[in-house]
């Protein structure tokens, strides 16, 4: 019997399912917020692992493997507090606008995501209300409680190794808006390690068509902001994780004072 993959009802989430979000160290001293839109594979229990197999959800497809990690070990070391999504980026994805092509993918790197052909829009809806809002609410909510203090911005995610049979030279880059201070800032403080290469709005440069973290919360509040983007084959292991979270910590902490100046004169 075919498995319908469509359910309107009023929520997508079950009573003991996980919630849209997950926010670490809340009350973190740093002057640095931090989060992460594509820490999770998971799908709501309703919408039968979106028509996908597991091996595909755990893919790059399904979420940025290693970001969470990382991000949890960075908001430890910073003493920063932390956003998490809680649902994969296939079911809505939380760093596109909601009119965006890529919001809800109809297929994502050549799969074809069966539970997000011909959506209808009370299901896009229920989808943006119950995942998308949440999370973005909570990270707006966490960046009002800090306006008494100067803040930085910083999206964390990471990039499969070779798309679309292209090669990527990268081990970790540094986006950016419209404001490159930041960014390069760290870029620089990176580079300082002469055994990886560092990519400049590389493998993506941001844009707010397609972008939505670093324009709305971000550059869009006039907060220092970059997004990280780690490639995916050095944070496969835990090794691998902390050896990163080292690396971008040590190089913030190299540059936290003169990043905190522009943060103070936004």
């Amino acid at each position: 019997m075919a498995i319908d993959l469509h359910f309107p009802k009023e929520s997508l989430l079950a009573d003991d399912e996980p919630p849209a979000f997950e926010i670490v160290n809340a009350d973190g001293a740093s002057n640095l917020v931090l989060v992460c839109d594509h820490a999770s594979k998971r799908v709501p229990r309703c919408l039968n692992n979106l028509g996908l197999t597991d091996a595909q959800l755990d893919d790059h497809i399904g979420w940025d493997p290693g970001a969470a990690k990382v991000a949890r070990l960075l908001s430890n070391n910073l003493d920063a507090p932390l956003l998490l999504s809680g649902y994969s980026r296939l079911v809505i994805d939380c760093n596109r606008p909601t009119q965006s092509p890529q919001s809800i993918p109809e297929q994502s790197a050549g799969v074809l995501v069966p539970a997000n052909q011909h959506i209808t829009e009370a299901e896009r809806k229920l989808r943006v209300e119950n995942l998308f809002t949440p999370y973005h609410n909570a990270v707006s909510n966490l960046l009002d409680s800090r306006q008494h203090r100067p803040t930085i911005f910083l999206s964390i995610h990471s990039f499969t190794p070779v798309l679309n049979n292209q090669q990527r030279p990268w081990n970790i880059g540094i986006s950016f808006w419209k404001d490159n201070r930041f960014a390069d800032l760290l870029i620089n403080a990176l580079k300082q390690s002469s055994d990886i290469v560092v990519g400049n709005n590389e493998p993506y440069a941001i844009d707010e068509a397609f972008d939505y973290a670093v324009p709305v919360h971000g550059e869009g509040r006039g907060l220092p902001s970059a997004m990280i983007e780690m490639r995916q084959d050095g944070i496969r292991t835990d090794e691998g994780v902390a050896e990163w979270a080292q690396r971008i910590t040590d190089a913030y902490l190299q540059i936290a004072s003169e990043v905190l100046k522009l943060a103070s004169h936004k």
